[in-house]
């Protein structure tokens, strides 16, 4: 039996001997991981990791695994059926397989082994795979122009990418930028594009000429670097419509007058002015050689006035109030008249634009312009009235008369039936009326019945009964 000092002895020599195979397993384990293979990806977009072998291994299997390695960490081998977000395919020529791994998102960063399977040990080599976000980007460069005109972008990029590729391109995804570049610095025109790099100040200048409210949108100017991800430049830029940044409605009546208000920016003072109908500088006619259309400038006001008399239904469109024969970009003001036939001597007006009445003239959103009829309308709303008022007074005098005349003929008949009566009384003899006692008395009573009516019922009963229905005649004197 070894003494106690010798069992220490050999358990100390067998803690070194684990220690150094450890080592050495951990040494080889590095060593064949030293060849690192950096890949780069997209988010929602796929990625390739390519994996080199050496000679004599094309038919062995092949496989590609994250962190450990373990078995449940094997994520596609060449012996196993594929995986819907996982492929491998290899090309014994070349002597590399090729994991492909598609529908990227940022968890599926991180650590990756190409593995050579082998009996004894694998082959491993380190993979790492970064994923980012595929839209670009944070902050944008914002750039504001006309229709027609022509922009330019500065791109800068760092001294180290100076003979890097530069390209062009619209949109904000960069997986594919450069596959759908307009431009590129091996070709640097390409219709209305251009590209020119000015190593000097390290920036190239992306162009666009003859621009067009189309071209509105996102841009991106990209630099393609050999190892890791492009560097890009975001560009957001609007194009205006040429001419107008006003836009402006109105509405006038056939056979009236409208009178149009068109600013203009000081620079275009001594300039012509006129208006022209069209919804285009190209397709734009004159209308100042008219003589219904008359202009007036008010330069220290900034604007002028334009007024078109003996309105039209053929007078409704768009017109373009021009102070700049050239045409060249500027805060010109488009507007949209209607004529209507059918509408009342008045219409409303915007602020400040125009002031419209059948058959007259007003210069409201002038300013310093008085009306031209005030006194005559001042008139009009006195007179009018007044003269109504009389034609009114004449017609109730008429049907006053006219009524007094009915009542005076009517007057005028009952008196002469009334005569006429006394008259045939006055003619009967005495005699034949007590001879004809009978008849007379119906004759009264049906005489004086009428004037019951009248409202003297007991007056004239109490006389017929008295005179002609009497038991003990009377001698009349003849």
């Amino acid at each position: 039996m070894l003494p106690p000092q010798n069992n220490k002895y050999r358990m100390r020599m067998w803690s070194l001997q684990s220690l150094l195979i450890t080592l050495c397993v951990a040494l080889s384990c590095v060593t064949r991981a030293a060849g690192l293979i950096r890949v780069y990806g997209y988010e929602g977009r796929e990625v390739d990791v390519p994996c080199p072998y050496g000679g004599g291994y094309e038919s062995y299997v092949k496989y590609l695994c994250k962190n450990d390695c373990a078995d449940k960490d094997v994520v596609v081998k060449t012996d196993r059926a594929e995986k819907s977000k996982y492929s491998i395919r290899d090309n014994r020529t070349s002597r590399v397989f090729t994991a492909t791994v598609s529908q990227l998102s940022r968890a599926d960063a991180g650590k990756y082994w190409c593995v050579v399977e082998k009996n004894g040990k694998d082959i491993y080599t380190e993979v790492k795979l970064e994923v980012e976000q595929d839209t670009c980007c944070d902050q944008s460069i914002k750039v504001e122009d006309h229709e027609e005109a022509t922009v330019s972008f500065d791109c800068p990029y760092e001294s180290g990418d100076q003979n890097n590729q530069k390209y062009f391109c619209r949109g904000n995804l960069r997986s594919t930028c450069l596959q759908q570049a307009l431009f590129t610095s091996t070709s640097q025109q390409s219709g209305r594009f251009r590209l020119q790099d000015d190593t000097r100040v390290k920036a190239f200048k992306a162009t666009i000429i003859n621009l067009t409210q189309a071209d509105s949108g996102q841009y991106l100017c990209g630099v393609h670097r050999d190892t890791g991800l492009d560097v890009f430049t975001a560009v957001d830029l609007q194009v205006k419509e040429w001419c107008c940044v006003k836009s402006q409605e109105l509405s006038g009546t056939v056979g009236g007058q409208v009178t149009m208000r068109c600013p203009y920016p000081p620079q275009h003072s001594n300039y012509r002015k006129y208006l022209c109908k069209g919804d285009h500088r190209k397709r734009c006619r004159d209308m100042i050689s008219q003589s219904r259309f008359t202009t007036q400038d008010h330069l220290s006001s900034g604007f002028f006035s334009v007024t078109i008399k003996a309105l039209k239904t053929s007078d409704a469109g768009t017109y373009l109030c021009v102070s700049d024969p050239l045409w060249r970009p500027a805060n010109y003001t488009k507007i949209q008249l209607s004529v209507d036939s059918h509408m009342p001597g008045s219409t409303m007006i915007p602020p400040n634009t125009v002031e419209e009445t059948a058959g007259s003239q007003s210069t409201l959103g002038i300013p310093g312009t008085p009306p031209k009829d005030a006194k005559n309308t001042h008139l009009v709303v006195f007179i009018v009235p007044a003269v109504l008022l009389v034609l009114m007074l004449a017609v109730l005098v008429f049907i006053c008369k006219f009524k007094c005349h009915k009542v005076q003929e009517a007057g005028v008949v009952d008196s002469g039936n009334k005569t006429k009566a006394v008259r045939a009384e006055k003619v009967i003899d005495v005699d034949d009326i007590y001879a004809n006692q009978d008849v007379v008395c119906k004759t009264q009573g049906t005489s004086y019945d009428h004037y019951d009516d009248a409202g003297d019922e007991s007056v004239y009963q109490n006389t017929a009964d008295d005179v002609y229905c009497n038991q003990f005649p009377m001698k009349a004197k003849r």
